[in-house]
């Protein structure tokens, strides 16, 4: 894969949370540092191969950020941290051991589905936002 100097979040697709969190990131990212692409798609496939994710197991946001994947509730907050807005308050959270964090997020990701619902397919960007998808 080609180097990007932006960092790449890796989304599932079809999830309706995960839709809803690319939108908020893009509408609260106005330096344009994130890149975007689904698991599902070949670019976000490839991707998560090179960085040696299963795609197959994971119910989790992936961020690839200087060559770097970090998961979970890691991955968030490393996100939040970087947009504009109160969102970035949560960052502190990241001095809370990983896996309390991660047990809270794999709870939430685990009912996704159900609470929020899901696609029959993968989020198609609008014009203004194609670009940044890979």
């Amino acid at each position: 894969m080609q180097d990007h100097p932006q960092a790449i979040i890796l989304f599932d697709g079809v999830c309706n949370l995960c839709n809803a969190s690319v939108n908020y990131i893009i509408e609260h990212d106005p330096a344009d540092q994130f890149r975007f692409a689904s698991l599902q798609s070949e670019a976000g496939a490839a991707l998560a191969v090179e960085q040696g994710i299963d795609t197959q197991a994971l119910s989790s946001m992936v961020l690839i950020e200087s060559g770097r994947a970090y998961l979970r509730s890691t991955a968030t907050l490393r996100v939040y941290r970087r947009l504009r807005g109160p969102i970035r308050l949560l960052w502190p959270f990241i001095l809370v051991p990983r896996p309390f964090r991660d047990a809270v997020y794999n709870f939430i990701a685990k009912r996704r589905y159900r609470w929020f619902g899901k696609r029959e397919a993968c989020r198609l960007p609008t014009e203004a936002d194609r670009a940044r998808f890979l």
